[in-house]
């Protein structure tokens, strides 16, 4: 189980490092702190902190520009190599293709996060990945993954498209209450669920894509 402890600032973000190491983790992954355009001498020293905070773990990155609203430079990793033997991959959320390509470079184990680039990525090295979908369909992914055909891309990304209509996350629970699982359709706010008429359309259109029309409706609250 790798535990994602990226924060704020440098001395959470430590701190909950830490604590994943201490509670069992296999490893830790680390997102840049979002808002500030930090410097590279900055996000150098924030990483290799949180680095040496959960060593002798192994220690990921996690890139996804969207999010932080940058991209870490690959200087700072290259970097950052000589300052946290520790240092062991990547998960790499950036799409189209051209903008993880770089990272694949550096040698590192690489995880790709967006769906459209996951075969094209495993083509160039990376050795698999973290993919939203796959918190309600993981048999669908863990498939592409291990032999990455047109058919289960084409699959993979129709998934991607009918969660992708509504907020992700509540379309994510609500798919997993169509599957059975038995889960509550409320989210943490600000996140709201799915309105019921919301829902019917997601479960329709997931029934459409994957070709079956078993999927019960949720749970409710």
């Amino acid at each position: 189980m790798i535990v994602h402890c990226g924060a704020q600032s440098t001395v959470e973000t430590s701190a909950l490092a830490a604590h994943a190491a201490q509670a069992g983790a296999d490893a830790v992954a680390v997102i840049a702190p979002p808002y500030f355009a930090f410097e590279p001498d900055e996000l150098l020293e924030h990483f290799a902190a949180a680095a040496a905070a959960c060593a002798p773990l192994p220690f990921y990155l996690y890139e996804f520009a969207a999010r932080s609203g940058y991209a870490v430079p690959i200087e700072v990793i290259e970097r950052l190599r000589e300052r946290a033997p520790n240092l062991t991959g990547m998960k790499v959320s950036d799409a189209p293709f051209e903008r993880v390509e770089p990272y694949l470079a550096l040698g590192l184990d690489v995880l790709i996060g967006f769906e459209s680039v996951i075969r094209p990525g495993l083509e160039s090295g990376a050795v698999g990945a973290v993919s939203g979908v796959a918190g309600a369909f993981p048999e669908a992914v863990a498939a592409l993954v291990s032999d990455p055909t047109p058919e289960r891309v084409a699959l993979v990304e129709s998934l991607r498209a009918a969660l992708s209509r509504r907020p992700f996350q509540a379309s994510v629970k609500a798919a997993l209450g169509f599957r059975g699982v038995p889960v509550r359709p409320d989210l943490r706010g600000p996140l709201r669920p799915l309105s019921p008429e919301a829902a019917e359309r997601l479960r329709a259109e997931l029934q459409t894509a994957l070709g079956t029309d078993t999927l019960a409706r949720p749970v409710s609250a």
